[in-house]
């Protein structure tokens, strides 16, 4: 009898260590390649390094090669890293940009888009040049991007579960708010919302999800205005039902999930890691 039930233990123990297994090679990046913008820093700098601690490698887009943190970073946890130089706020640079990156040899089983600016003015006295800028960089590359590693993705044969790739686009609580002096930030990110839509309905039965993360009040250089805004940071604080601003180590575990497979049924999804903030 005693034996019968160490048997029992034994076989239980065996199969949850089986089903173990199972989750993580959900959630493993091994042998794909991550495009990635906006990765030298902040948020983008922390989805990077989560991608790689997943198993890919990363390709780095960036303005120049003179912030080496995040490639030396992953590179030290024994993944490949290359920079790729390109200027989100030129729109022929960001033609230009996959070709180079397909021309090199590289397949794209992962895009995120999380390269993005922010310029601050009453609406009325919204200057042309902030208001063109910041829908180049925050939509239109973002388009551009996902249109020509998407039909690079197309291209290549599905994998043994059907999948092409995943696109990962970096949204805002602005996709769903208005915000205050920052019309442009919050049509650029209400447009990346609903393109994340537009592209999952067009390649979701292709073997490819298209979704978004929407970051709450994060703790980043983006934010310094609003955190040294002493009324406006505490009125921001109160709300957020988890009591403190988020970091970017908040959203490792979100872009590792719509990166993989264990997201394979999830698309046009707008993730958002907001302490709470949305369901005030």
């Amino acid at each position: 009898m005693a034996s019968g039930r160490a048997q029992q233990v034994t076989d239980h123990v065996a199969n949850s260590s089986a089903t173990m297994t199972s989750v993580q090679q959900l959630f493993s990046l091994q042998g794909q390649t991550a495009l990635v913008t906006g990765g030298t820093r902040g948020i983008g700098q922390s989805m990077a390094l989560a991608l790689a601690e997943a198993g890919a490698d990363v390709l780095l887009v960036q303005r120049d090669e003179s912030n080496t943190t995040t490639k030396q970073a992953i590179e030290k946890l024994g993944r490949k890293a290359q920079i790729y130089t390109a200027d989100l706020a030129s729109n022929d640079s960001m033609k230009a940009l996959t070709p180079k990156v397909l021309a090199d040899g590289h397949q794209i089983h992962i895009l995120l888009n999380c390269g993005g600016i922010q310029r601050r003015h009453p609406a009325h006295q919204f200057p042309d040049e902030d208001w063109n800028e910041v829908l180049q960089v925050n939509l239109n590359a973002v388009f551009t991007l996902c249109r020509d590693v998407g039909a690079h993705m197309l291209s290549r044969e599905p994998d043994k579960y059907g999948r092409r790739g995943s696109i990962i686009n970096i949204a805002s609580l602005l996709t769903f708010q208005g915000g205050i002096n920052v019309p442009a930030y919050a049509a650029s990110k209400g447009g990346v919302g609903q393109l994340t839509k537009a592209l999952s309905n067009q390649w979701g039965g292709q073997g490819i999800t298209v979704n978004a993360i929407a970051p709450g009040y994060i703790a980043t250089e983006m934010n310094t205005a609003l955190m040294q805004d002493e009324k406006r940071a505490a009125s921001i604080l109160e709300r957020i039902p988890a009591g403190r601003w988020g970091s970017p180590e908040d959203f490792k575990g979100g872009v590792v999930y719509l990166a993989s497979r264990a997201s394979q049924y999830v698309n046009g999804e707008v993730l958002t890691i907001d302490g709470g903030w949305m369901g005030r």
